[in-house]
């Protein structure tokens, strides 16, 4: 019998090129659970392709420093590392909604074990009431410092004592409740936002009447898979707590949903983000994760046959681009998964005039926008072909060479990740990793394991 192992989604999303991996980011989290047994033992971490500045997860930019492809890494990613896993049904939960906006939640231990409530008091805001009682909120930031502090501690134990395998620390960051990992793989740098999170099972009942709705991907996936679980992220509403307020995430469910989006849309998606990723970024308004939730209410309002056109990018970038503006103008951008909550009602009428007076000078010209944004990705990957030409001319032979360096980073699991996903694009690729042995990686691929 095997012991369980953490089980890690990595996902490909369409139009966004695969890359490689290294163990030594899914080790940490073990090592850090081993530090002091808060986390989960056999924990489920989800990983996206790109980083949390390119808006896979619904989370707050403006606290996070700027970081360059190119300059300061090659290829990003976002893992979703639950510190608290609520899949047993037995296991009653308190989401606390009665100071949050919508979309948001307090999340109170109250009905949990003694063990549990001892494990993480230190992470939570203690509430006395008048009738004596005590209650235990789960408090996002709390829980985000005592994150950084316990990987800086698992980052500098592995940096004393290397080991075979694992990848170089080239930067360790806190960005509000993030942690930015930058690792050495190989000639390759990897960008790695670390997400402490809440993961439950199910489907929250604030979100059950988007279920009644008809849906494109209707007959497509089942709603099986796309109800499947939900995340409680550390971002809080715009006039919420900061101390105790988590954000409702589904990005579980839109890793599914992505596979019923076609390529052109897609690219066109990705056309449009490269063009308002740098342009509507300050001051903040409008953010990568609103445009997704763009496209996806476009594809529940258009028709089929029209989304499936495969000559049809250039149509749907326009398209984008006019939804966006409607949104920005209107101050009104719904969550795809609770609609009763406006992600834009917030900004302020300078903020929408700036920011509409910029999309108008797109839409006018959207073609030069998208050829600057093309050369500025040109130019990050000449600088990061660069950057590797340098480093292999002074690199120090691979493990896989005869009198290699046992210390310098081993890239084979990396280059095997990126072959599975080139090979399977859609599809879910899982890696089971024993902390204990991050040399057998073990794969699977849906449902079938090699």
């Amino acid at each position: 019998m095997h012991l369980p192992l953490p089980r890690v989604h990595a996902t490909r999303t369409s139009a966004e090129e695969p890359g490689p991996m290294g163990c030594g980011s899914f080790k940490t989290p073990g090592m850090v659970q081993k530090l002091d047994q808060k986390l989960p033992v056999a924990n489920e971490y989800l990983l996206l392709s790109g980083g949390v500045r390119e808006g896979v997860v619904d989370l707050d930019l403006d606290e996070l420093n700027v970081y360059a492809r190119g300059t300061d890494y090659d290829m990003d990613f976002t893992l979703l590392v639950p510190a608290l896993k609520l899949h047993d049904r037995n296991q009653p939960v308190t989401l606390d909604m009665r100071h949050s906006a919508l979309c948001h939640s307090w999340l109170s231990l109250r009905l949990f074990d003694e063990g549990t409530i001892s494990k993480w008091k230190d992470c939570c805001s203690i509430v006395d009431h008048i009738n004596g009682a005590t209650n235990y909120f789960f408090s996002p930031t709390k829980v985000a410092d005592w994150f950084y502090d316990s990987i800086s501690i698992v980052l500098s134990e592995i940096q004393k004592k290397p080991q075979r395998g694992m990848p170089k620390v080239e930067k360790v960051e806190k960005n509000g409740t993030i942690i930015s990992i930058i690792l050495g793989v190989g000639s390759s740098r990897m960008l790695y936002d670390i997400v402490p999170v809440v993961s439950f099972k199910g489907w929250p009942a604030v979100a059950q009447s988007w279920l009644m709705e008809n849906h494109f991907w209707d007959g497509k996936i089942t709603e099986e898979e796309v109800i499947s679980g939900f995340y409680l992220v550390p971002a809080c509403s715009y006039k919420g707590k900061k101390d105790n307020e988590w954000r409702l995430s589904f990005a579980r469910s839109e890793v599914q949903l992505k596979k019923c989006i076609s390529s052109s849309l897609m690219q066109a998606y990705q056309a449009c983000k490269a063009i308002i990723i740098k342009l509507l970024s300050r001051p903040k308004a409008i953010s990568p994760y609103h445009l997704r939730s763009m496209m996806l209410w476009a594809c529940d309002r258009l028709p089929a046959n029209y989304l499936a056109q495969e000559d049809y990018a250039a149509h749907f970038l326009l398209g984008l681009i006019d939804d966006l503006q409607h949104c920005l103008v209107n101050k009104m951008c719904p969550n795809y998964f609770i609609p009763q909550c406006n992600m834009l009602e917030h900004l302020s009428e300078e903020t929408v005039i700036l920011h509409a007076r910029k999309l108008s000078s797109v839409r006018s010209d959207p073609a030069e926008h998208l050829r600057t944004a093309i050369e500025h990705v040109k130019a990050a990957n000449r600088l990061t072909l660069e950057l590797q030409r340098r480093g292999s001319t002074t690199s120090i032979p691979s493990p896989q060479s005869e009198g290699g360096d046992p210390n310098q980073p081993d890239d084979r699991l990396a280059k095997k990740l990126q072959q599975l996903v080139t090979e399977n694009p859609g599809k879910s690729i899982s890696v089971f990793i024993n902390p204990d042995d991050v040399t057998r990686p073990h794969f699977r691929i849906d449902d079938k394991f090699f």
